[in-house]
């Protein structure tokens, strides 16, 4: 592996024609089960609608148009025809991840991508799908089933000059990487005295999915949160999605991207030009008056499907996507809270010692004074995730629970 990143280090042009057939070395017992390669059809438009493309049962095609819809809320202010109109081309988001990731490999020969199935499957929700047969198995290097060594590697890696993009298949199998992740990746720039930098993106699909069981369920950005020298952001839209991904390849330190399983397939239409989003800076997806919510990715569009109700009954919600986990740009919070008055959080991490109580903490400490009311967190329960639908459905904070949130907090 060593003489690979130095092959890639000094001459990355001869590295891309040097590639070995990653085919041979891959067999069906190196695969994880079915249901996390399993990638669906459906999708979701940025103005709610379903285009359903199942070779399922039409039975199964209900159960999915049912969920999507509950999972995602239509903008009030959007429709399928205004969508088509504007200019840009039109994207699902894992596409615009991997637009971002291909233009940054584009831009930078120093850029590579490794994790298991990432090269010629194309990922286990196909992010990296077509980027092996372009740029070649040295830059795009399929590992074992061992997170701890490949994210040991690439941390390696981007000391010596090159710039990983880890893929965990699922954050859950992050965990076996843990001490890597916060030993040295977190560390490593502070003890060496500034001799190394990081500049290493871990990303990967998380959250609560379709019944994917307790293990595939896990919301870890608390668990990461903690660890010194990481910064975290979570991508909502394929907007953000690509820019937070640009971002997070050309920043010094090293990023954990959260991506969310239920999202992949949002459509939405994004600028032709190239773009990048701010790491620290909150999106303003509804200004309001009465209170300040702030979400974060799935949970954006809950929050949205209630904020229509909400409208209905007369109140005007200020709903901020956070994206920066951490660090919080308590700028954009802050001037919301000071119009506001009141805070509402909405999260699918956990409640205790989730974002939502780090976030409560902030706001405190910093804008205690301008609260009318005290702080209220909706947040998942403390239980590993059911794999009942019903039951799963009840461990996640719903739209009709917001909105009475919102109607006890304005009272």
């Amino acid at each position: 592996m060593a003489t690979i990143f130095q092959g890639l280090r000094s001459g990355a042009a001869t590295a891309l024609t040097n590639s070995f057939d990653s085919k041979k070395l891959l067999s069906p017992s190196t695969r994880r089960s079915l249901s996390e390669r399993k990638v669906s059809f459906s999708v979701v438009r940025s103005d709610g609608t379903v285009n359903l493309n199942l070779g399922g049962s039409n039975a199964r095609a209900r159960r999915v148009d049912q969920l999507i819809t509950n999972a995602v809320a239509t903008k009030a202010d959007s429709s399928a025809a205004s969508s088509t109109s504007k200019p840009g081309h039109e994207l699902l988001l894992f596409e615009a991840l991997r637009e971002g990731l291909e233009e940054e490999m584009d831009r930078d020969p120093h850029v590579c991508v490794m994790g298991e199935d990432v090269g010629h499957y194309g990922g286990s929700y196909k992010v990296t799908k077509g980027l092996a047969d372009k740029y070649g198995d040295l830059r795009v290097l399929d590992t074992p089933i061992a997170e701890n060594s490949f994210t040991g590697m690439g941390i390696g890696a981007a000391m010596t000059g090159l710039r990983p993009i880890i893929e965990g298949m699922n954050m859950g199998f992050l965990l076996l990487a843990f001490n890597q992740i916060s030993n040295n990746c977190g560390m490593l720039h502070y003890t060496s005295g500034g001799q190394f930098t990081i500049p290493v993106v871990i990303r990967g699909p998380g959250g609560v999915g379709r019944q994917l069981g307790a293990e595939h369920s896990q919301r870890l950005e608390s668990y990461f949160q903690s660890i010194p020298g990481i910064q975290m952001v979570a991508c909502s839209t394929p907007y953000n999605a690509k820019g937070l991904m640009k971002a997070a390849i050309r920043s010094e330190n090293p990023v954990i991207l959260f991506e969310h399983v239920l999202l992949y397939n949002l459509k939405e239409r994004i600028p032709d030009e190239e773009y990048i989003c701010n790491l620290e800076e909150a999106e303003m997806v509804r200004p309001g008056e009465h209170v300040t919510i702030l979400t974060y990715s799935r949970m954006r569009y809950h929050v949205m499907q209630a904020a229509k109700t909400l409208v209905n009954k007369g109140y005007d919600p200020e709903v901020i996507d956070i994206r920066s986990l951490k660090p919080f740009d308590l700028h954009t919070i802050g001037n919301s809270v000071k119009k506001t008055h009141r805070v509402l959080i909405v999260e699918e991490c956990m409640r205790t010692g989730g974002i939502g109580a780090s976030l409560t903490a902030a706001i405190t400490e910093n804008f205690h004074d301008y609260l009318d009311a005290p702080i209220v967190c909706l947040s998942s329960q403390d239980v590993p995730t059911p794999y009942a639908g019903t039951l799963e459905e009840w461990t996640v904070v719903q739209p009709a629970q917001i909105v009475t949130a919102v109607e006890q907090l304005c009272q």
